[in-house]
């Protein structure tokens, strides 16, 4: 279970607005122009960014986890592996044969629409 105690609707909304605002740009001028910036692992979204050295890591305690498939939580960045669509496309696989144009727009849609799902849930749930 997560220790990650961050609420996912939250942590979601955070993400997309640092999506859309060029987060991703900024972070690969400023931080790691040597390299591109990598989804969701250089955001404010990623759990250990700002407390724990790559030796530290411990994804499982990101609260982001629970969208992992169970066959990639114990890989060395699980969040690559989270099904951005219908056809299973993940960001591992937009990594390999995409482009970031359709990387961001499929990180975008899967964004909005896992926000709607959890702003409904939680409005069925506060009726």
């Amino acid at each position: 279970m997560p220790s990650d105690n961050r609420d996912l609707l939250q942590v979601l909304k955070a993400e997309l607005a640092f999506l859309e605002s060029g987060g991703y740009e900024c972070a690969r001028r400023q931080d790691a122009v040597w390299r591109p910036s990598f989804y969701l692992e250089d955001s404010p979204s990623c759990f250990h960014r700002w407390r724990a050295s790559a030796g530290e890591r411990d994804c499982s305690d990101c609260i982001l986890s629970g969208l992992v498939p169970k066959e990639y939580r114990n890989s060395s960045s699980p969040c690559r592996y989270i099904p951005l669509n219908a056809a299973g496309e993940t960001i591992d696989s937009f990594y390999k044969s995409g482009t970031q144009q359709e990387l961001e727009a499929a990180l975008n849609k899967w964004l909005r629409e896992k926000i709607g799902e959890l702003a409904s849930c939680e409005h069925s749930d506060s009726d």
